[in-house]
């Protein structure tokens, strides 16, 4: 058995009513461990430290546990110490009948309404067991990130920093990582922003969270894409915003549909780069409507820039916020889709009159993200490792679409039609067969598969068929099996 340690100090319930000292002792070690507070196989403390805890004699405490383990609660072993059995007595004794009578109190108290509510309406993924799996929608390419790299800067960047590095820092972020990435998005992505219009946060679902907290009351009506991207439904739900539900066409966001809305509107959420789940891209007419729009009615747009690095075909397009004269736009960032899904650090430009109070939020909420794994990032993005790997994986994501377009014609031209994505991590097969998508997608869950139905992400407006194909994380050789997996279940 894997041997496990307690802690030296092992607090007990008070001694009462005169009971002697080494009767109490026993009877609260013996407690211990029926409650499982000491588990099976633990190391046990050593008798000095705790007669010195509980101010009894060391004597008294060697009776004690000279008496449990005659009991058959402790076992010592030469050399290693003293540890609680592995099998306790109370292992040899008949069960309770099912029908006796629990004697361990209930508490009546309850969850807030938001804890009551907030279960119910998110899924939760689990930990990651394997990477690479097709087809997989929300990883990026695991297996191809410099990990070495990553281990040498993390290394280097413990060795040298300051030791107020490893203090309390910036509720913003650590100042040289808001200057890379101000730097980068203004390359990049065409926003012209300051570095103090940054906060670093933990990934785009924190975002999402402040956004919530610090720009909707409850029962203000948001806007979301339908479908769209239940992360962010999620949250702003949660936060008691209601969602009116606007259609999405070829060119994105029915902006038309939004302004016909005549009911006070708080904020509206769009990924206009490329749309989630449908991959479309905003037109630039939509983005002058929709931006005179939020201006002339006082909403907020949350643009969310999840995977725009990524775009295989035509001419790069700028964000949403670097056409934004009025101050309009939140801009929200990620680095798990761009590097690896467990980083867990994003961020959030922000107009200048939003950012104390972001920056108040995230103090309030976990004052900052790690100091020390900003830094390696920081290190990451200025050394140029970031733009090299951000290009490496472009070429990378489009030969595996290509691979995975290439065989979905050739196993399954006449039952699903799998276009090529122009950006991003996934694209849509089209079913031709008549099936309802959350079926197939169902049977292709059964048969290993990570697939998701586009009728999961809807939430009023209908779109044909098909199934969310993620191809970003999967290496070309998964794809094909994924593909002859589809092609058997369909």
């Amino acid at each position: 058995m894997a041997r496990t340690e307690t802690f030296q100090d092992l607090p007990l319930r008070p001694r009462t009513g005169g009971i002697e000292m080494g009767r109490w002792l026993r009877d609260e070690l013996r407690h211990a461990i029926l409650n499982g507070r000491l588990k099976r196989g633990a190391r046990m403390p050593s008798t000095r430290s705790l007669a010195l805890q509980h101010q009894c004699a060391r004597g008294t405490m060697v009776m004690a546990y000279e008496h449990l383990h005659d009991e058959g609660y402790l076992e010592t072993r030469k050399g290693a110490g003293t540890f609680v059995a592995a099998a306790l007595p109370e292992d040899l004794t008949p069960k309770k009948r099912a029908s006796a009578p629990d004697s361990k109190p209930v508490s009546t108290a309850r969850l807030s309404k938001w804890g009551s509510k907030i279960a119910p309406q998110v899924s939760i993924l689990p930990a990651s067991r394997s990477v690479g799996k097709a087809f997989r929608g929300y990883e990026p390419a695991i297996d191809l990130f410099p990990i070495n790299l990553w281990a040498r800067l993390t290394a280097r960047v413990a060795r040298r920093a300051p030791r107020s590095l490893y203090g309390q820092g910036d509720a913003r972020g650590h100042a040289p990582l808001r200057k890379a990435i101000a730097e980068y998005v203004g390359s990049a992505r065409g926003v012209s922003c300051t570095s103090n219009q940054v906060v670093i946060t933990t990934g785009a679902q924190q975002a999402f969270d402040l956004c919530a907290r610090l720009l909707f009351d409850p029962q203000d009506a948001v806007c979301m894409e339908d479908p769209g991207y239940p992360g962010a439904t999620s949250a702003f739900k949660a936060a008691g915003a209601r969602i009116i539900d606007i259609p999405v066409d070829g060119e994105g966001l029915r902006v038309d549909r939004l302004m016909a809305h005549s009911e006070r509107i708080r904020a509206a959420y769009a990924t206009p780069s490329n749309q989630f789940p449908l991959g479309v891209t905003m037109s630039l007419s939509r983005r002058l409507q929709l931006l005179r729009w939020a201006h002339q009615r006082g909403v907020w747009i949350i643009e969310d820039e999840f995977d725009a690095e990524y775009r295989y075909f035509g001419r790069p397009v700028p964000a949403l916020k670097s056409l934004d004269d009025y101050g309009s736009v939140i801009y929200i960032g990620t680095f798990t889709k761009m590097m690896f899904t467990s980083l867990r650090l994003g961020f959030v430009i922000l107009p200048e009159p939003l950012v104390d109070a972001f920056a108040a939020a995230r103090y309030v909420t976990d004052r900052h993200s790690p100091t020390l794994e900003q830094a390696v990032l920081a290190e990451f993005i200025l050394e140029g490792h970031f733009g090299h790997h951000i290009r490496h994986m472009r070429q990378v994501y489009l030969e595996r679409c290509e691979v995975l377009v290439d065989a979905a014609k050739r196993k399954l031209s006449a039952k699903l039609d799998v276009p090529m994505a122009a950006s991003g991590m996934r694209t849509i097969g089209w079913l031709k067969t008549g099936e309802k998508d959350s079926l197939v997608a169902a049977r292709a869950r059964a048969a290993g598969l990570e697939v998701t139905a586009v009728s999961q992400f809807t939430r009023r407006n209908a779109q044909p068929n098909g199934l969310v194909l993620g191809f970003a994380g999967s290496p070309p050789n998964e794809l094909r099996r994924g593909i002859d997996v589809l092609a058997s279940i369909l």
